[in-house]
Formats: C-alpha cells, sequence, structure tokens
C-alpha cells in the first residue's frame, strides 16, 4: 500500500499535553517537517519558551534549552553566536515574547541576529488560566477582563509583526493562520522561507502563527478556528510585513 503521510523525524514520540483542538500541534509538525525537509535536525537547536509551549522540548526531535520566562530570545543569541553555523530557533507564546520578553525580541531583531522566531499567537495566557495578554483583542473576555478589554483601562493589543518589520536587522516577517487547510499551507510556506533566510545567515526572521485556544476562549474546536477566521484576521491582518531575504547576506 502507498503511504501518503507519515510522521515527520523532526518530531519524538511523546504525547503532547495540549488541549483537544489547540493549533501548537499543528505548528509543531510544521517546524519538525521544515527542518527535516532542510536536513538540518542534528544541527538544529530549539529554545522552549515558558506558557503552554514550555515543554516542547519533549515534543521537538533536536537538541532544546529551557529558557526562563521571556528570554528566549537572548538564550537563542547565546547559542547562535556561540554555534554560528547551527540553525537555532525560538518558540514562544503571545504572554512570553510580546509581555514579559518583549525588551529580548526587540534588540535581538534590532540586532540582526541570526535567528527565527516562531510565535504562536492564540490571544491569551494559555498555561495560567486564561488572562489578558498583551494580544488580547478589545472587547475579548478573559479571566483578567471578565467585561471584555477595554482601550481605555488595558490599551491596544500589540501588533508584533508590524512593529518588528520596521526593524532594520529584520529579513523576514510575515503573519499565518492556521484556520483553515489552506492557512496550514501558507504557515509552511513562511516558516520554511523564515528558515532558509538562517540558512542562508540573511538574519532575524519571524513568523506570527495566529493559533487556537478553546479551552481558555470557551469555545468549541470548529467555533474556535471560526473565532481566528473571523475575528483575530481583522485586527491582525495576514501577511509578509517585511521580506529582505533576497537582499543578500545582512
Amino acid at each position: 500500500m502507498k503511504t501518503v503521510f507519515e510522521k515527520t523525524k523532526g518530531l519524538t514520540d511523546a504525547i503532547t499535553h495540549y488541549c483537544p483542538g489547540c493549533t501548537h500541534g499543528i505548528s509543531h509538525r510544521i517546524v519538525g517537517e521544515v527542518l527535516e525537509e532542510f536536513e538540518v535536525l542534528g544541527k538544529t537547536v530549539g529554545i522552549a519558551s515558558v506558557g503552554c509551549s514550555v515543554m516542547s522540548y519533549d515534543y521537538f526531535n533536536v537538541d532544546m534549552v529551557q529558557a526562563p520566562h521571556g528570554r528566549a530570545p537572548s538564550v537563542a543569541t547565546g547559542v547562535k553566536r556561540v554555534l554560528p553555523d547551527n540553525i537555532v530557533f525560538t518558540y514562544q507564546g503571545d504572554g512570553d515574547l510580546a509581555a514579559i520578553g518583549t525588551g529580548e525580541v526587540v534588540h535581538a531583531a534590532a540586532r540582526g541576529e541570526n535567528i527565527t522566531v516562531i510565535f504562536i499567537n492564540n490571544g491569551t495566557y494559555g498555561m495560567t488560566g486564561g488572562q489578558m495578554a498583551p494580544t488580547t483583542l478589545l472587547s475579548q473576555v478573559t479571566q483578567t477582563t471578565p467585561k471584555g478589554r477595554d482601550k481605555h483601562n488595558d490599551g491596544f493589543p500589540i501588533r508584533v509583526c508590524e512593529m518588528l518589520s520596521t526593524l532594520e536587522g529584520v529579513v523576514y516577517a510575515e503573519r499565518t493562520a492556521l484556520d483553515s487547510p489552506k492557512g496550514v499551507m501558507q504557515t509552511k510556506r513562511a516558516v520554511k522561507k523564515a528558515f532558509k533566510s538562517q540558512i542562508e545567515k540573511k538574519g532575524f526572521s519571524i513568523v506570527e502563527i495566529l493559533s487556537t485556544c478553546p479551552t481558555n476562549w470557551g469555545l468549541t474546536a470548529v467555533e474556535s478556528l471560526k473565532w481566528v477566521e473571523k475575528e483575530m484576521t481583522e485586527y491582525y491582518p495576514l501577511g509578509v510585513y517585511k521580506d529582505k531575504t533576497d537582499k543578500g547576506v545582512f
């Protein structure tokens, strides 16, 4: 019988802890597939963040380092400078990257560190119970905004791709969504381009992936996908925000 699909060698056989309907697993698979296709599994170092992704070191079949909360870009910087020929990536959620770790990712991007950031944006602090995150939408109900996020009290959600794309050190920034098969395929293309730019020593790359959190959103898996499509993409438009990958070495 012809094999039509195989699990990527980029992932271990560990059973993930993610909730039903969460798209972290799809993101993992995409990253694993891309690293396998580039044949760099044996020379890749991943940096695990704090959040729902904290146990990603059990899931990616590469060398992994656990970083303190928000510090993944700083740890990645150190690893990459010691091992410049290795592939180094961070895997971070919005509470980790866009809150406590904002300074780390901004300055790693400004320096043009030749690393790849995989940024999972589900608009909430998933691991700790669904509190408001920097990416929580206006009027979105969370554990700490029971009446919805209010711009007067809580400010506006941060658009990370748009912000980082203004920095000269960033060579590639794209936002995708895992709300459909088309979105999954586009996400893989973006992740592949981000890692390719690192392999070619171009500079800092980031892929922001709009993801689901059915448990903390209080929605079913199907409803969560529709929420990403209808609500999240309205405030977080999909697309390429910066692409200097054809400009030569940074």
